[in-house]
């Protein structure tokens, strides 16, 4: 049992799973206030271009890819960090099998 109000902690490396193709995801933690998840994308999957209604952040565990933030394109490798405020449009396409931390927030 997780409890949330003293904290936890989970090892992502152990968590990441690849699929042969298409998208792994897991909530690692979520409130009324923040949703965070691990997403595993296979080499080749695409995301296509969509908004949420919720700010959110992609940190860049493993792997590459292509981020569209609005218009602009964003080299997507370990350790890159990416804002999005609510309503954005934004996409991705994994060039490897790609592993991001996502957190949405009010």
């Amino acid at each position: 049992m997780i409890d949330k109000d003293h904290g936890f902690f989970k090892d992502l490396n152990e968590l990441m799973k690849f699929p042969k193709e298409g998208v792994f995801s897991t909530v690692l933690a979520k409130s009324d206030s923040y949703n965070y998840t691990l997403m595993c994308l296979s080499k080749g999957t695409d995301i296509d271009t969509h908004t949420s209604a919720r700010n959110g952040v992609v940190q860049v565990l493993k792997g590459e890819g292509t981020f569209t933030l609005f218009d602009k394109e964003i080299d997507m490798k370990e350790g890159v960090f990416i804002f999005m405020p609510k309503n954005a449009p934004h996409s991705l396409k994994a060039s490897e099998d790609l592993a991001i931390l996502l957190l949405l927030t009010n």
